[in-house]
């Protein structure tokens, strides 16, 4: 017996999408409905449930049940003894990859965001019928989706199927006039979607895409674990961000972020794309198969923490730009441009000496995710932070072992014991058990590895690890607002003031979006909003203010005007010598022969 949905783009400029539920056998004490309040991947309470506009529901004979509202997500119809069906509307304008979105060029959704569950029922498979919407302007509309068809044919809306609630809601659907384009990768097909408007060189992508899904499949073992991959990207102006699923990927990326036909070289920005399709494809293995207890399965009601998310998402993490490299996309000079820009966004959050990287994990749900702008003084980030702990845990487990263990071998043995068979056996790794399958599949004790990079707040020791294996660091103040991080050659001297903030360009001045425990700014009596106009009675913007600071002297105290709100204010800044905070990696020149075996095992280079 399934549970079947009907869903139609019911008006394009009005942002709906009609949602038709049957239910063959209802509770008979009245059928419970209900709709998830957050969605796998994106850990915050985002009220999908918001959006219904309007619900009813009747019975086999057409006449209408009642229908109770029970809480923020929940609903109760009233008793029925045979079939029921359940007609709501939902609102849909979410330009993400977490909602739904709908207008007259696309639409977009996540399962989370537009199917009611049956609750009771959750277990039983499901039936989902894609209509398209009426009117012949929308006649070149196609269904992009890896769930299976259930006699719709591939590319086409009709029926298709998936065999429980949380599958359904873990296969999202395009819709719309989009380019699509297929490859394999060890026999798999995959198919890259992309929306809007671009400039895509198809054969460049595809055959990049190819090389990072191989190496992925053959790091854990072939066959891949799904039989359909997706690469699914909405293109803006200047969107990012990505959201794993089981068998595909929602991605945003900006229009220049994809490759063109007449580029001669890999562009940073395509670079962060494939970085990105990267990321995500490697969640296939760590986070959706490979999971927390707590997710095992998700409890889409309310918040599920977990102590663990550096595991999945800074692993994840380190993974993404690391298989750029081992899959031959970038040189190593790239992967270490890479890493240091990583290193460098922690060092200059203060975040990094008061939060540790458990507390990180389980403080997602009201930190991470809902930032403001005192954040970098308070947290540290489980993706970039959770990233350095997993190179500094692959270095340890490679040099305590003589090179004979690595991280791979890790995620290899978490595969065959929670990953390879998960649909079977829905077992998760519990919070204390991840770090004894590492310690166990690396042959050594790594107790004393864990409690420092986990449950303190010390420095990790990477430069440390990267020198034995002939990678120098350089730890320098950052040169100008553009600096990310990276090697250079500095003049002694040359590194000028810091203003103790990060600005944004703002009409009239430079608005501090977030003042630095500790800096010039924060001495001062700035706060973040603060919109700096003039600095020594000079007038300052965003493409002058580097250079402003650099005039005068560390230690000079220059009167500071802001507007805050809308009064003026002044304020006398001391302005300090620029801190080091910025991260620079290359290879050493210098390194001995055992330095450089295991830099080429490490990183597949010399």
């Amino acid at each position: 017996m399934t549970i079947d949905y009907r869903i139609a783009p019911a008006d394009l400029s009005g942002h709906y999408f009609d949602v038709t539920l049957t239910i063959a056998e209802p509770d008979p004490a009245g059928q419970v409905l209900w709709l998830p309040v957050w969605i796998p991947g994106s850990y915050l309470i985002r009220e999908f449930a918001r959006h219904i506009v309007a619900l009813e529901a009747g019975n086999a004979d057409g006449a209408a049940l009642a229908v109770t509202k029970l809480d923020k997500h929940r609903w109760q119809l009233a008793p029925a003894a045979g079939p029921v069906t359940v007609k709501y509307r939902v609102y849909a304008f979410d330009l993400s990859v977490r909602g739904a979105y709908l207008d007259e060029t696309r639409g977009f959704f996540n399962g989370t965001a537009v199917f009611l569950a049956v609750a009771g029922q959750e277990a039983r498979p499901c039936r989902v019928k894609l209509v398209a919407p009426k009117g012949k302007a929308q006649k070149p509309w196609r269904v992009a989706t890896s769930l299976p068809a259930d006699g719709a044919k591939a590319g086409e809306f009709g029926r298709y199927r998936a065999g429980s609630y949380d599958e359904l809601i873990d296969h999202p659907v395009e819709l719309g006039d989009f380019a699509s384009d297929t490859f394999k990768a060890c026999g798999v097909e995959h198919q890259i979607v992309i929306a809007g408007r671009h400039r895509a060189d198809f054969k460049r992508l595809k055959r990049d895409l190819k090389k990072i899904c191989e190496y992925q499949i053959r790091l854990f073992g072939e066959p891949a674990p799904f039989p359909r991959y997706v690469f699914m990207t909405m293109v803006t102006g200047d969107g990012y961000g990505g959201l794993e699923h089981r068998a595909s990927t929602a991605l945003m990326a900006a229009r220049d972020d994809l490759p063109r036909a007449h580029d001669t070289e890999l562009r940073p920005a395509y670079r962060q794309y494939l970085g990105l399709c990267s990321h995500e494809y490697f969640h296939s293995w760590n986070v959706k198969r490979i999971k927390p207890a707590a997710y095992a399965p998700y409890d889409l009601h309310r918040e599920s923490y977990t102590r663990l998310l550096w595991a999945f998402e800074g692993i994840t993490s380190y993974y993404d730009d690391l298989t750029l490299l081992r899959a031959g996309l970038i040189p190593v000079a790239s992967y270490l441009e890479l890493l240091s820009q990583t290193m460098t966004q922690v060092q200059r959050g203060a975040g990094r000496l008061k939060q540790t990287l458990e507390e990180a994990s389980l403080d997602a749900w009201v930190k991470y995710y809902r930032q403001d702008e005192n954040s970098p003084n308070a947290l540290v980030s489980y993706y970039t932070k959770g990233a350095l702990a997993a190179a500094a845990l692959d270095l340890t487990i490679r040099l305590r072992s003589d090179g004979a263990r690595s991280l791979d071998d890790v995620m290899r043995a978490l595969w065959r014991r929670f990953g390879m068979n998960f649909e079977v056996h829905g077992q998760g790794v519990a919070e204390d058990e991840w770090e004894r399958v590492a310690s166990e599949a690396a042959g050594l004790d790594l107790a004393d590895f864990f409690e420092q990079a986990l449950r303190s707040t010390e420095a990790l020791p990477l430069p440390e690890l990267l020198g034995r294996f002939g990678i120098d660091s350089q730890l320098r103040p950052m040169a100008g607002g553009a600096d990310k991080g990276g090697w250079k050659e500095l003049a002694p001297g040359g590194a000028g003031n810091s203003l103790g903030a990060r600005v944004a360009a703002e009409a009239g001045g430079v608005k501090l979006t977030h003042v630095l425990e500790g800096g010039a700014a924060h001495v001062a009596g700035l706060s973040a909003g603060d919109v700096l106009v003039a600095l020594d009675g000079l007038r300052v913007n965003a493409g002058n203010l580097d250079a402003h600071l650099g005039s005068w002297p560390a230690g000079s105290r220059v009167v500071a005007h802001a507007f805050r709100r809308d009064e003026l204010i002044e304020r006398e800044l001391m302005l300090t010598a620029a801190v080091a905070d910025t991260w620079g990696l290359r290879t050493s020149t210098g390194a001995d022969d055992a330095a450089l075996a295991r830099r080429r095992a490490w990183l597949g280079s010399a």
